[in-house]
């Protein structure tokens, strides 16, 4: 069976372009026991993928050059070698950027499409929602009536962490590039105020809406915007630190202000986490957030590509801020 892929050409320096990738043509390889073929339907972009394009040591392993983009991607069953998996079934997994993948079953997670469109499980219900969940409430810990401010609020998981946050009794703050982003917020996701950050002064519309201070920040960009929230954090503020978007294309390290004063004067903690820690609880997860969808107390937007081939476009546009929601690369209907 022919399979088009998008390998990792080159490194980026700076900025990724579509000419670091390569669309290559090829024949699936012979199944193997226990192995599943899938006819892959959609693939996921995310923001960590711009660090693994790096060689550089970091939390998981870089990509190889001339290997296919590693990538969360829903397909359908074509054949299989396992008995966990049927002919028709939709699955998920790390199939990556290309038209085909065999999969060993133990890697794949069978999906259940009366519950949500089969696609978000690579959004709301899949690793972005996990990680809008996880690192809400269990790294800033929010309290009914706190403030909670979310930078990169447009995007999937800052759209899923307003909207929880909400749920759990807290007042919202979207921080979002653009009137259309910060409407969206305000008007569909149910955000008590936005700010534009490309069109406004972050610290001083900070100083206005939260005149106590901001309890629980959740970041998903770093940079300018996170140097301007940090003097505006509450005593005991609780920070999670999700992304660091804004730095990704940087070929050197920015000088920035010194932001540890602001710790240890209001007796804040801040914490990094990486998803991955929380995979063993995805039962807790599933259990809360399919309601909430369903019920569409949370609510999901999608912002969708069409065609393999156009997966590096996709992945730089979110890169560029041109999504709204989760970014996905339709593959096949």
């Amino acid at each position: 069976m022919l399979n088009k892929r998008i390998v990792l050409a080159a490194r980026p320096s700076g900025a990724p372009r579509e000419s670091d990738f390569q669309l290559v043509e090829g024949d699936i390889e012979t199944m193997a026991s226990g192995d599943v073929l899938v006819e892959v339907l959609w693939v996921s972009v995310d923001p960590y993928m711009r660090g693994r394009m790096n060689d550089a040591k970091s939390y998981i392993e870089p990509f190889a050059l001339g290997a296919t983009i590693a990538a969360g991607a829903v397909g359908r069953v074509l054949r299989s070698n396992s008995k966990e998996f049927s002919e028709g079934d939709y699955v998920e997994g790390m199939l990556g950027w290309q038209t085909c993948a065999l999969a060993a079953a133990k890697h794949l997670r069978k999906l259940d499409p009366s519950h949500a469109p089969v696609q978000t499980a690579l959004g709301v219900l899949g690793m972005p929602g996990m990680t809008a969940y996880f690192g809400l409430l269990d790294i800033c810990r929010p309290k009914p009536g706190e403030t909670v401010l979310v930078s990169g609020a447009a995007g999937a998981v800052g759209s899923y962490v307003g909207q929880i946050a909400r749920i759990k009794g807290c007042r919202v703050i979207g921080i979002a590039g653009g009137a259309e982003k910060c409407r969206l917020l305000k008007e569909e996701l149910g955000f008590d105020a936005a700010i534009d950050y490309k069109n406004s002064n972050v610290a001083a519309e900070l100083r206005t809406l939260c005149p106590k201070g901001v309890d629980c920040y959740f970041d998903n960009v770093g940079g300018a915007v996170t140097d301007a929230v940090f003097p505006q954090l509450a005593t005991f503020a609780r920070v999670s630190i999700c992304g660091q978007i804004s730095q990704y294309n940087n070929t050197t390290v920015e000088t920035g202000p010194r932001l540890l004063s602001y710790v240890l004067v209001k007796q804040a903690r801040v914490e990094g986490f990486i998803v991955s820690r929380y995979f063993d609880r995805a039962k807790e997860f599933f259990s809360e957030m399919v309601p909430w969808v369903r019920d569409g107390r949370v609510k999901y937007r999608e912002t969708v590509v069409e065609g393999i081939e156009n997966a590096p476009k996709a992945f730089i546009g979110m890169l560029n801020g041109e999504n709204v929601g989760k970014m996905l690369v339709k593959v096949a209907a």
